[in-house]
């Protein structure tokens, strides 16, 4: 094939003719947004910062932990905060002009030293999720283990950081703070989700909990569980009620193991258990198993021109 170099720029004016200015897809000509690429190298901070070398780039020691820590401080205040502001300036929620920084300068402050506050209890609650990861899966051979390998932890890590945001009305941050480990772990957490203490999401792959969802304390999700909505509520015009509570409760003790469904507003009582594949839009009583009958296994011979006789090389 000849090596010809083709000019694709030619498309560039049939291209823009799909550009609308008022457009909501738009991100030309408006204010600047949080940057994707920070959002993520802030989630890799702050795993650093709640748990300090397990990214192995550098050996900790006990002398110089306080350094490390305060360094690590900083570095995750300054950028959550810088991204926080740009989200607020970006939505403008309070309609102020191009000029008017400070007002969102000093709410994204505000935020970030009240999450920095909270940081002890957080980071309790996440060593609660590391400690129940690995009294509940007889394959980890320590907690150490599950902090550095475990799915299930950094989702929920980035999900109380993301939580706690998204209680405090941060627009876009929070979203973009699920979203980045959704990608990295395949389980897709909304930020408004509310999560008691030690939550194992054992394997984690195609788990979703949402925006409404209550989950109890000691609770276990495999993977492929799907904690949502029913239906949507709408309103006399047909437009989607945001905020109203469509998502299940999930109360203590409650085990749902791999692929069962669960939506709408409903309820799990305390120490049920869900089988896999179930189905379940009603509410499930304490103390309950719930489990699809045994399908019928049908085994039959093989033909013998459908067995295999090659060898590995």
């Amino acid at each position: 094939m000849e090596n010809k170099e083709r000019h694709y720029s030619q498309y560039l004016d049939h291209y823009l003719e799909s550009f609308d200015r008022s457009g909501q897809a738009n991100f030309i000509s408006f204010r600047p947004i949080p940057s994707m690429v920070k959002i993520e190298e802030i989630v890799e901070d702050f795993m650093e910062l709640f748990y300090p070398g397990r990214s192995g780039e550098r050996l900790l020691t006990n002398d110089g932990i306080r350094q490390e820590l305060s360094n690590l401080l900083d570095k995750c205040g300054s950028e959550l905060e810088k991204q926080i502001y740009l989200a607020f300036f970006h939505t403008n929620p309070l309609n102020l002009g191009d000029e008017e920084v400070e007002p969102y300068q000093e709410i994204a402050a505000g935020i970030v030293n009240k999450l920095f506050r909270a940081l002890p209890d957080l980071r309790r609650m996440m060593k609660e999720d590391a400690v129940s990861a690995y009294e509940g899966d007889p394959a980890a051979t320590s907690v150490r283990e599950i902090l550095i390998a475990y799915p299930g932890v950094r989702a929920l890590t980035i999900h109380r950081i993301a939580h706690f945001l998204y209680r405090e009305e941060v627009p876009l941050v929070p979203r973009m703070l699920g979203e980045t480990v959704h990608k990295q772990t395949g389980i897709d957490i909304h930020p408004g989700a509310e999560i008691g203490r030690c939550l194992f999401i054992d394997h984690g792959t195609g788990v979703v909990i949402g925006e409404t969802t209550k989950i109890g304390n000691q609770v276990k999700i495999y993977q492929g569980v799907t904690l949502g909505a029913l239906s949507f509520p709408k309103d006399v015009r047909g437009e989607l009620i945001r905020g109203a509570k469509r998502h299940p409760t999930i109360k203590d003790k409650v085990t749902i193991y791999a692929n069962a469904t669960i939506l709408g507003d409903i309820s799990i009582g305390e120490n049920a258990v869900i089988g896999s594949n179930t189905w379940i839009r009603n509410d499930i009583p304490a103390n309950r198993i719930v489990q699809n009958k045994e399908p019928e296994v049908i085994m039959k011979k093989l033909s013998p021109d459908k067995v295999s006789t090659k060898e590995c090389d």
